[in-house]
């Protein structure tokens, strides 16, 4: 089994892209309220239209995700890397140029219809290969590594926004997403299936056959694209699974309603700018990176990922509840340093379901576990959007300006409860079922 170290390649990647993302973060709610409402620190618009794209890009992501994670399976990680990080750099050219309104909704149509491809991919397809290549015992440390990669490249990206300009930023971001490409293609390698795995779960009889009589044959699960019978005999096919997938339904929910009122309700309470984003994203990037760098892979071996995940969901409650009843500007500073404890849900999350498939169905797990999420991602905004425009509005039933994120807050409670059910039990070769008989047992 290769080491941890054997995967720097993919870490690189992995921040270099990650930090193109972040880099404009911090930005783009100025570009944003600039472009479709100058001098106002409340714009219905704004909020309506980022709502918008959130859920049209949720709905693309539903069905791309498992295509691209089952796709993953057959052709390899890092050719489904490729077409992603490639065309997230359009957005980030256009803005580049100009942030003028016309502009503004270049991007805004470009973005969307992008991020459709782009967003998730790059985390899906990570786990994936990490789950390749990394044994199951450590197989939780490397996903933490990989969050701790990401949280490392948050906390640089916000650092880089911190000190240059708007323009600057977009142009940064261009050229370092350019720079992940060409790394990634050059240095990065798919290494082969771990075949000290189990048989996976989703095989048809003909290739379970042909594994008893030569192990050594590569079996391709996915030989077309899968469908919601499939997708829904995966998930079945474990009760961690199932309630796996109920925890990042809801907890997914929670996050998008944060990221559709949370700026937006600091920008109207306490007139928070590009900087002071930057400031709270980057105490929550270095937060997240001693989290998962130091302290995640020193607690997973004696707590256990189950544990841990209910920990974080909880905590990510009462996040939620205390920054939706910020009372001074100091607050959401505060508790942006508790994400030392919320940032592990979600590695702790896709390792356990790591654990539940075999080799081959790695991508298609990730896969699906990221469209569940993208699908919570559409309905977040069609009630947060409409709750933070009231609430924030005078035409407010009562004086509530965090009421949006204290419905997040409630949501990621409901998370919470299925979470104390999880039991993370190993992959097991017993798992052979005929993808067939399944369907039709359906």
């Amino acid at each position: 089994m290769e080491k941890v170290t054997s995967l720097k390649h993919l870490f690189v990647t992995v921040f270099l892209s990650n930090f193109a993302t972040i880099v404009v973060i911090p930005g783009i709610t100025d570009v944003t309220m600039s472009a479709l409402c100058p001098g106002q620190d409340q714009c219905s618009l704004a909020i309506y239209l980022t709502g918008f794209q959130q859920a049209i890009t949720g709905a693309g992501t539903v069905v791309m995700m498992p295509l691209i994670g089952s796709l993953s399976d057959v052709y390899g990680r890092k050719a489904l890397l490729t077409l992603p990080m490639t065309v997230s750099i359009i957005p980030l050219v256009i803005l580049s140029y100009s942030r003028t309104r016309n502009f503004f909704y270049a991007y805004y149509v470009s973005k969307t219809l992008t991020a459709m491809l782009a967003e998730g991919s790059l985390l899906c397809l990570s786990l994936a290969y990490v789950a390749d290549n990394i044994s199951e015992r450590r197989r939780a440390s490397a996903f933490g590594i990989v969050s701790g990669v990401i949280c490392a490249a948050f906390v640089a990206g916000t650092l880089a926004a911190r000190f240059i300009s708007t323009a600057q930023t977009f142009q940064v971001a261009a050229i370092i997403s350019m720079i992940a490409i060409v790394y990634m293609r050059i240095f990065l390698k798919d290494i082969k299936y771990n075949t000290e795995l189990m048989q996976p779960i989703l095989t048809t009889g003909e290739e379970i056959a042909q594994s008893d009589v030569e192990s050594s044959v590569k079996v391709e699960v996915f030989k077309k694209t899968p469908s919601l019978k499939d997708l829904v005999y995966l998930l079945n096919s474990s009760a961690t699974l199932s309630q796996a997938a109920l925890v990042a339904f809801f907890n997914s929910l929670a996050e998008g309603g944060l990221q559709a009122s949370a700026l937006y309700f600091f920008k109207a309470r306490f007139h928070f700018n590009k900087d002071q984003y930057a400031d709270l994203m980057l105490i929550m990037g270095i937060a997240g990176s001693i989290s998962q760098l130091l302290f995640m892979p020193m607690l997973v071996p004696v707590i256990g990922e189950e544990k841990l995940l209910s920990m974080a969901l909880f905590m990510s409650f009462l996040c939620l509840t205390v920054n939706s009843i910020a009372w001074s500007i100091w607050v959401p500073y505060v508790i942006s340093a508790f994400g030392i404890f919320t940032c592990i849900a979600t590695p702790c999350l896709r390792s356990i379901v790591s654990k539940q498939v075999g080799p081959h169905e790695q991508g298609i797990a990730q896969g699906c576990i990221s469209g569940i999420s993208s699908f919570a991602n559409i309905i977040s905004p069609l009630i947060f959007s409409p709750l933070t425009d009231l609430f924030l509005s005078k035409r407010a039933p009562f004086y509530f300006p965090g009421f949006s994120i204290m419905c997040a807050g409630f949501i990621s409670m409901i998370a919470f409860i299925p979470s104390l059910l999880i039991r993370g039990l190993p992959y097991s070769s017993s798992k052979k079922v005929n993808r067939d008989n399944g369907s039709r047992g359906m």
